[in-house]
């Protein structure tokens, strides 16, 4: 695992953000193998009609044999969030149930440390998961991440700082795409066993034992995003259909800005096959100075930037 990355990547159309995130970050930045380990990455394209259900979740309705069900679909985020979670888990060492573990007869301080440290030595074990977002401010971000805004905030261990509370049945949703498999007993209590295991087990205490190196609260119906989540997104900066964003939302990303490469020449009609008049290095000049000359007037016509010819548009 490296540390998380939670980066927009801005600029005009056709500069190669996507392409930088496809090709560059996520196989040798993140170390995901998309051919060998397909699973851990979950891509989405904001849109005006993209909402928080989509992203977390929500109910869809199924008819089957002349009657309606209701099935719960897991968004994009909890796709990738259960993902996390889910290469987590098989590396976690619960100290609380370990019987070689002195952990009870410790201080409260050090059974914090203990479980810390368990903690991090799964995560370095977990392999990354990347969640792409294209086009994020053609939705609206602020209704679309909603209270999972505030996951965002990061510590230098890689977690969210502050954990947000989620429904019943989105927690049940993020214990079954881990594999855990539960049943109902009487009197409100259930059993229940993790991949791999054979027998059902009634311990409340050991499940959720078995579920802090998740930073997964049952009681409290709480998450945190895992340091082996990163979140990337592109973002055009002057799209005609766009929505505005806010500091404390901004502020919550590293900003990287993608221009064009001037060490390629555009693929242009300059050819004497083409009847083009242009050589290609008359073309490669001339882009060059119509672009110097959009940047040069970009304080008095907003967005300019926007506007320059690139080598994939073309």
């Amino acid at each position: 695992m490296t540390s998380p990355i939670q980066k927009i990547l801005f600029g005009s159309p056709g500069t190669g953000k996507s392409y930088s995130i496809d090709k560059t970050i996520i196989p040798e930045v993140l170390g995901i193998d998309k051919n060998e380990h397909p699973d851990n990455i979950i891509k989405t394209v904001f849109h005006p009609e993209y909402t928080y259900g989509d992203f977390m979740g929500k109910l869809v309705p199924i008819t089957r044999a002349s009657k309606v069900e209701y099935n719960f679909y897991r968004g994009h985020f909890l796709q990738a969030l259960t993902q996390a979670y889910k290469n987590i888990l098989p590396h976690y060492k619960d100290p609380i149930t370990n019987r070689a573990s002195n952990f009870r007869n410790l201080s409260d301080k050090d059974k914090q440390l203990e479980l810390d440290k368990a903690r991090k030595t799964a995560c370095l074990k977990a392999n990354n998961v990347a969640l792409v977002i294209d086009e994020i401010n053609r939705g609206n971000s602020s209704a679309i991440f909603g209270t999972i805004f505030q996951l965002l905030d990061r510590d230098d261990d890689g977690w969210s700082s502050y954990s947000v509370n989620i429904t019943k049945i989105e927690l049940m949703t993020i214990l079954e795409s881990i594999g855990v498999e539960e049943k109902p007993l009487a009197n409100e209590q259930f059993e229940y066993k993790f991949p791999g295991e054979e027998k059902w087990k009634k311990s409340y205490l050991t499940f959720q034992g078995r579920v802090n190196g998740l930073n997964l609260n049952l009681k409290e119906q709480s998450i945190k995003i895992p340091p082996n989540l990163s979140i990337l997104c592109t973002m055009n900066t002057s799209d005609n259909s766009i929505y505005f964003m806010d500091s404390a939302f901004k502020r919550r990303w590293d900003w990287e800005f993608i221009n064009w490469d001037k060490t390629k020449p555009p693929k242009g009609n300059y050819g004497k096959e083409q009847n083009g008049t242009l050589d290609e290095q008359e073309w490669f000049d001339f882009i060059k100075k119509l672009n110097d000359f959009i940047k040069s007037n970009h304080a008095s016509i907003r967005g300019i930037e926007d506007k320059q010819i690139l080598e994939n548009i073309l």
